[in-house]
């Protein structure tokens, strides 16, 4: 499991590019033998999105460009990747840092958490932020928090399905390791077939997402660890996994 952690408290864990360079150079670097990625921060805020003193005119139109096409870059790999990538949210997550917090695969957010898209308030539509939160919560919840900027609770979050679940601030750190422990008792190959088939399926009509997923589980079952999987239910035994993109049949 990698923990990596926003650490610039100063400027409210800032995404800029130099951080979404970090951060895009911390998810591709020897990941071959991580089972999961625990995302988290240090400071009352997990991030405040970009930093706007990098989108300024005196930066110029490219600057402005390449600061936006890291960060979707980003995003997009969060859920390219074959493990799972998991958000620990304490604070307030705005705008870009929303943004993130949507485009992990798992959200847990201490009860104290706040989440917003508050760009409208200073000119600058959050539109990139709203391509991922407008895909995990409904469209006119998505609609509210762009064109009012007003923070969401952890438990609103929760009920509109920006967040998986909320715990008391004390039990973040404990909750998210958890579920990343959990992960790990997992079959490594099994998962990165499944998060890979999950959001191709999305982008599909459901005749199509049942006739790509159907297809899928075959393949999962000629896999040697589906194939152990299955045994070790039969003899009743906790199954060893090979984590290998190995075919038996």
């Amino acid at each position: 499991i990698r923990t990596i952690q926003l650490n610039d408290p100063k400027k409210r864990n800032a995404l800029s590019l130099k951080m979404l360079k970090t951060l895009h150079n911390n998810l591709t670097s020897g990941v071959d033998d991580l089972r999961a990625i625990i995302l988290c921060s240090t400071g009352p805020v997990w991030s405040a999105g970009h930093d706007l003193k990098e989108l300024t005119s005196k930066e110029g139109r490219e600057y402005h460009r390449q600061v936006f096409d890291t960060c979707s870059e980003v995003m997009s790999l969060i859920q390219d990747l074959p493990i799972p990538v998991i958000a620990s949210v304490s604070g307030l997550a705005t705008a870009a840092g929303a943004q993130l917090v949507a485009s992990c695969d798992i959200a847990i957010a201490a009860q104290s958490a706040r989440f917003a898209t508050p760009g409208v308030s200073v000119g600058l539509f959050c539109s990139t932020p709203a391509v991922a939160v407008g895909r995990a919560v409904p469209r006119k919840v998505a609609m509210e928090m762009l064109f009012t900027g007003h923070p969401i609770t952890a438990q609103d979050a929760l009920l509109h399905g920006l967040v998986s679940r909320v715990v008391p601030d004390h039990q973040l750190e404990e909750e998210t390791q958890r579920i990343a422990d959990r992960i790990c008792e997992t079959s490594r190959e099994v998962v990165a077939i499944g998060k890979a088939t999950f959001y191709a399926q999305m982008n599909l009509e459901r005749k199509e997402a049942y006739r790509l997923t159907s297809a899928v589980m075959v393949e999962n079952l000629s896999l040697e660890d589906g194939q152990e999987g299955i045994k070790a239910f039969i003899e009743k035994r906790k199954p060893t996994w090979s984590h290998r993109n190995q075919k038996v049949h």
